[in-house]
This record gives C-alpha cells, structure tokens and sequence, in this order.
C-alpha cells in the first residue's frame, strides 16, 4: 500500500508536470509545427492550434517513452530524483517557458528542463553524465547547421529551374516516405523494444522474426515511392494546391514528432517516482499529452503569429524546404532519446530556407534575441534549479 506522504507528494509533482505540460504545448511543440504553414496561408492560426494539439497528444502516447525515461533517468548520475526535486526542476522549466511565451520570444523548452533537471539532480548529489551530455550537445549544435542547411538547399532547388516544381516536389514527398516507413513506435516491437513500419513490414514478409536491411530498404522505398506517386498525382492537378496540402502533411508530421520528444521534457522528472506509488509509464504519458494538448489550444496561437510572421516571411516553397529537415531532425531526437528544442529546430530551418530568397525576409534582430533566450534559459535554469532546490531542501528534506 502507499505512503500518504508518498502518495501526495507524487501528486504535487503531477500538477508541477501538467503545467509544465501546458507550456511546452503553449510554447515549442504548440507552436513551431505549422508555424511555417501559417506564414505561407496554408491553416489560418486557430485551426493550427486545434490539430497541432490533437496530433502532439497522439505522438506523447506512441513516442514519447525515449524521451521520458532519458530525462528521469539518463541526466544525472549516483541519485534518483525526489519528488520536492522533480517539482523545483518542473515549476522553474515551466515558469521561464511560460514568460517566453507572454513575452513573444521562443523559449527553448529542451534548454530549460535540462538545465532545471541536472540543477536540482547537483544539488541532490548527483553527478554529471558527461557521455550524455556530449550526445545531447551535438543534437543542439549540430541542428542550426544541419537543418538550416538542408532547409537552404531545398529551398535553392526548389527556386530553380533546372528541375520542374512538378517532378521535384514528389521527390521530396517520396523522401518523406521513407522517414515515415522508419519512425520508431514501442507499440509496433515486442515488449521493452520499439519498432517501425518498415521493420513490422519486413519481419513479416521474412516469416523468421528478424528483418535484414535489405528488405527494410526495400519496404521503405516502396512506401516512398507511393508518396511520391501521390503527390505527383496532386501537382498534376493543382500544383500550388498540391504543394499546400503537402506542407499541411509535413506539419501533421512534426506535430506529431513534437508530442513524441516535448511529453518527456514535461513527465520525465516523474519516472524516478512510478515505482513507488505504482502507476504506469503509458498513463502518465496520455495525463502528458493532455496537458500538451491544453496548452496547445489554450497558448500556442500567440507563438504560431510570432514565428510564422516575425522570423520570414514564407511562401509555401519556403516553408516546405524548412519542414523536412524539421521532421527528420525531430524524430532522430526521438529514437535516440535525447531532448531537443523544437524551436530551434524550426527557427534555424526557417532561417536557412529564408536565406534561400535572401536575407531580407529574415529578421537578423530576433534572430539574436532567440539565441541569447536560448544560451540564457540553460544557464538560468540550471543555476536557479540548484539554487531553489538547495534552500527547498533545507526546509523539506529529500
């Protein structure tokens, strides 16, 4: 039986989680997925907050367990977080991305939770996990030039005319293809594994419970060749409505995507805390995409104005070239269990297919404003986590 003390305890880190869940839905994962589809008029930004909240709660229930259990488990060493811990590490994530977003400047969640959760964790007399904070740093550093830069070719090849809009657009709809073949889901592979549909498809067809790459490969581009068939049927038709229904699907994606890596920012801190009061990781993942979804039609359309119309502005060619990368970035986060900011995934995609066009569509002074939000929300949180924690324990001891 649980401990009363034990029990209300769990339940303040619960409440402390929700609100960190409405404004991460708010914030990053309510926001950035069509942000790029409002600013080139493809979903007004009401309609955008409705779907980008029921898509962020679907991917929190089939995705987000990577994500969760790094954040509980993976960031600090020699402790477990408490439950006063888990509830100073949330309110002080939560209470600077909720600024962020009052403020109109996007707050990295991923920033903020790190910093808050290794910041309570030092002060509990944890330790540093360098070999997973050298994986997280690389996703973080890596993302402005990887996604800006893929975001800059597509948007370059789409401005050309060597290769018609007609023909290119499904080539990029068929590499869509292939990402969603592989996207890893825990409800698809046996039990304590994640599988994709590529690798469901491929067992199947091999008959022995196992897949060479082989026919993974052949699986996946089978399904990227009917994307590409699909869109190509639409560009025949209609191609400037093609294309908007086609970036309509890629914020589908990253909307999706978003749910799957935001829920762990908002519900990992409660992982250490499951054991004791015997409640399992996929409620506390659907209590987690409820609280995105709050946050998503509650908060999100004041942020999807600020990135759509601020950062660039973008047509839909433009907003194609920054949601791929967007999309392929967010779920390698995903599978490697490793937190990561949607805004700056989505920012420095924008900023690289609006460099495409020229730099006069993008605004050089918000641009250094976000990243200052972003360096400062670390430093802050992390200080003001050990901070607050230590002088917390004084008075309830962990």
């Amino acid at each position: 039986m649980v401990a009363t003390g034990t029990l209300i305890a769990f339940v303040v880190a619960a409440l402390a989680s929700l609100f960190m869940a409405w404004a991460i839905g708010a914030g990053s994962s309510g926001s950035t997925p069509f942000a790029p589809a409002v600013g080139a008029n493809a979903i007004s930004v009401m309609r955008a907050g409705f779907i980008v909240g029921v898509l962020g709660f679907l991917g929190a229930v089939l995705q987000g367990a990577n994500v969760t259990n790094a954040v509980g488990r993976e960031l600090i060493g020699g402790v477990v977080l408490t439950a006063p811990a888990a509830v100073v590490g949330l309110l002080t994530a939560a209470i600077l991305v909720a600024l962020g977003v009052f403020a109109g400047y996007p707050i990295a969640t991923a920033f903020t939770v790190t910093g808050a959760v290794i910041g309570v964790g030092l002060a509990l007399g944890g330790y540093p996990v360098w070999p997973k904070y050298q994986q997280i740093v690389s996703l973080w550093v890596l993302t402005p030039f990887v996604g800006g830069g893929i975001a800059y070719v597509t948007a370059r090849a789409l401005r050309s005319e060597r290769i018609p809009e007609s023909r290119l657009v499904p080539i990029l709809a068929g590499i869509v293809g292939i990402l969603v073949a592989n996207m890893e889901f825990a409800s698809l592979g046996p039990a304590g594994e994640s599988s994709s549909i590529a690798g469901v498809a491929a067992v199947s067809l091999v008959g022995d419970g196992s897949a060479s790459l082989l026919w993974l490969a052949a699986v996946s581009l089978l399904v990227g060749l009917a994307a590409t068939a699909l869109v190509a049927r639409w560009m025949q038709t209609d191609e400037a409505r093609a294309q908007r229904r086609f970036l309509l699907v890629l914020g589908g994606l990253v909307a999706f995507s978003a749910g799957g890596s935001q829920v762990g920012l908002a519900i990992g801190p409660l992982v250490p805390l499951l054991d004791s009061v015997t409640v399992p990781l996929p409620a506390v993942l659907v209590g987690g995409g409820l609280g995105l979804l709050l946050g998503s039609w509650t908060g999100a359309p004041r942020m999807i104005k600020a990135l759509a119309q601020d950062y660039s502005a973008l047509g839909p060619r433009r907003s194609i070239s920054a949601m791929i990368p967007a999309f392929a970035i967010a779920q390698t986060a995903v599978a490697l269990g490793v937190p990561v900011s949607f805004n700056e995934i989505i920012v420095s995609a924008i900023i690289g297919s609006g460099y495409a066009a020229g730099s006069a569509g993008v605004s050089k002074r918000k641009m250094v404003y976000t990243v200052l939000a972003w360096i400062g929300s670390l430093v802050l949180a992390l200080v003001a986590g050990y901070g607050v924690f230590t002088l917390v324990s004084g008075v309830l001891p962990a």
